[in-house]
């Protein structure tokens, strides 16, 4: 009687063997997998490029038609059509989920192999910072005017003569005589002396 029974749910039509899934009859859906497997398969393996997403997209499939037959609507289409429907939104998603997966993965490499911030670099670099702008603060008005003019603003010192309304001999005097006090004070505090 099995035999029978087997041999006569072979002989059905896609649309009979939904009806049956529905029912939960488990050897309907053996032969519409028996049946359809290898063209799923296949359709799978060309989006993905790989046999192993495509045999698990074949899985994911049938199993989703196994869990909800109702899915599927005879009156729109063949179960053919829906199956390749079906595995061509799960290769691409598989393949969409697999690349986000490898960008992560590569990302966290990245994460991992970025040498790690040197803390008493950076600590020593913002009390060198705090230290010259205190030293500029020890400088003449006319120093600090022209080393800032020249230094942080670009100028030079003709532009800075003229900003400034001194002669341009009087400019450099001033830069050079303000970045050598500039110089004794980051010596002193590179020695120790914080002052």
């Amino acid at each position: 009687m099995i035999t029978r029974d087997a041999n006569l749910i072979a002989t059905l039509e896609d649309p009979a063997l939904m009806a049956s899934v529905g029912l939960r009859d488990q050897r309907a859906l053996q032969t519409l997998y028996e049946r359809h497997a290898p063209t799923v398969h296949g359709l799978a393996c060309r989006i993905s490029g790989s046999p192993a997403i495509a045999e698990e997209v074949v899985q994911e499939v049938f199993l989703r038609l196994w869990n909800d037959p109702q899915r599927f609507d005879p009156a729109r289409g063949a179960l053919r059509s829906f199956l390749y429907r079906e595995a061509h939104s799960r290769s691409i998603e598989r393949l969409r989920s697999e690349s986000a997966r490898r960008q992560r993965e590569a990302r966290d490499e990245r994460e991992i192999d970025a040498p790690a911030p040197d803390v008493e670099a950076e600590v020593l670099s913002l009390v060198r910072d705090k230290r010259v702008r205190e030293a500029l603060l020890e400088l003449s008005d006319g120093e600090r005017e022209a080393i800032h003019l020249a230094y942080f603003g670009g100028h030079t010192y003709r532009e800075v003569a003229t900003r400034l309304g001194v002669a341009e001999g009087t400019v450099k005097s001033r830069i050079r005589l303000g970045l050598k006090r500039l110089a004794g004070a980051l010596h002193d505090f590179e020695m120790g002396d914080p002052r």
